[in-house]
């Protein structure tokens, strides 16, 4: 299941035992919305394994900044409190799931 990341709850999940998986979005992103049922689909495939999120960029401009993040979608995976990769744009399923993978 997917997790809204919020300032509130960011530490807490970046810092924790699984690692994440953030989708960096906005309602108005087209690319955004068409990768969306494939980020949903993933979290509720590797639910208890990995920490999937969704960040709202226009909501949580801070979490943004700190990452960098210029164009969207941006999927950034951490480990460890580590980033360990990065996809930008709308990428396919296997592209993603190879990333996830790589940090299980």
């Amino acid at each position: 299941m997917e997790v809204q990341i919020t300032s509130e709850n960011f530490e807490g999940l970046k810092n924790g035992a699984q690692p994440l998986v953030i989708d960096f979005w906005a309602t108005w992103c087209g690319p955004c919305r068409a990768i969306a049922p494939i980020v949903e689909e993933l979290a509720k495939e590797y639910d208890g394994k990995v920490v999937v999120g969704k960040c709202d960029v226009e909501e949580n401009d801070d979490i943004a900044s700190e990452f960098g993040i210029r164009n969207i979608p941006t999927l950034i995976f951490i480990k460890d409190g580590q980033v360990t990769d990065k996809l930008v744009g709308a990428v396919s399923k296997a592209k993603i799931e190879e990333k996830i993978q790589a940090m299980l």
